[in-house]
């Protein structure tokens, strides 16, 4: 009975160390596909024509400033 206690514990153990076994590798997997997702978006939004005016239009001003 000992024995058999003993070794239902190690295999509770096992168990709960091998329930976080990936997580990582899944929450970097998440925060990449969001990453991307984000960049996706800014990249819509800068090619747009308004955003595309203001920002040549920041950097005309900021390259005609003479010091």
């Amino acid at each position: 009975m000992k024995n058999t206690t003993i070794r239902l514990r190690g295999m509770l153990q096992d168990l709960r160390r091998r329930g976080e076994a990936g997580m990582t590798t899944a929450e970097y997997a998440v925060g990449t596909i969001a990453a991307c997702a984000f960049a996706a978006v800014l990249l819509a939004i800068l090619k747009s024509g308004a955003i595309k005016g203001v920002v040549t239009s920041v950097i005309t001003t900021a390259l005609s400033v003479s010091l």
